[in-house]
């Protein structure tokens, strides 16, 4: 079998450690990491490959989010998640200052449209790594539990999409979840991590 640039990245990441959670201004921070970012549904890379799919906005994004890793506010309501990965192109390199921005429902379905509790942004760094701590979104009438994000690269189109969280009983009810925007979940370490890569155009 023919190895791939994505095969080296995963090998050196695996090697690596800990994705750790950035720390904005810093390299890293001593957070708990994530241990393996390869996803079986994330779209392979090579030059022809397909990208990250697009989904709709939603009526709850707000714009100028503060860019900040942990967008809990320092609430202890719901259950912890560090949810993270890297920002790729087609040949599986990573893009740097590439903006990510992330939204979300709270643990009883709502969201904050008067504030940013659960809402922030980054920029990645040369390794494309991104990480935010965050909580499990509830789900709530007509959607599974979903996270939503914008991602752009320095003077590209902005990549609007959302990841899905695995064995949700709910995914049939909404029409939006797709099997390939699905979270890798590792839930045997001491808090849960999701685990995502965006291949952009």
């Amino acid at each position: 079998m023919k190895t791939t640039r994505r095969d080296i990245l995963t090998k050196m990441i695996v090697a690596s450690g800990l994705l750790t959670l950035p720390r904005l201004g810093a390299k890293a921070a001593g957070a708990p990491g994530l241990t393996d970012p390869l996803l079986d549904a994330t779209p392979s890379c090579h030059a022809d490959g397909p990208i990250t799919l697009s989904t709709s906005e939603g009526p709850y994004f707000s714009p100028a989010s503060p860019q900040r890793s942990d967008i809990r506010e320092g609430k202890n309501n719901g259950v912890a998640l560090l949810v993270g990965g890297y920002v790729l192109n087609r040949d599986c390199t990573p893009v740097s200052q590439a903006q990510i921005e992330i939204w979300q429902a709270d643990d009883r379905g709502k969201y904050d449209n008067d504030g940013y509790y659960l809402r922030g942004h980054q920029i990645t760094g040369d390794d494309g790594k991104w990480a935010f701590l965050t909580i499990i979104p509830a789900a709530y009438p007509g959607r599974c539990q979903h996270i939503h994000f914008k991602v752009q690269r320095p003077g590209g189109a902005v990549l609007t999409s959302q990841v899905f969280f695995p064995n949700d009983p709910l995914h049939g009810r909404d029409y939006q979840f797709d099997g390939r925007l699905l979270l890798k979940m590792d839930e045997t370490g001491p808090q849960k991590t999701g685990l995502f890569n965006f291949v952009l155009a």
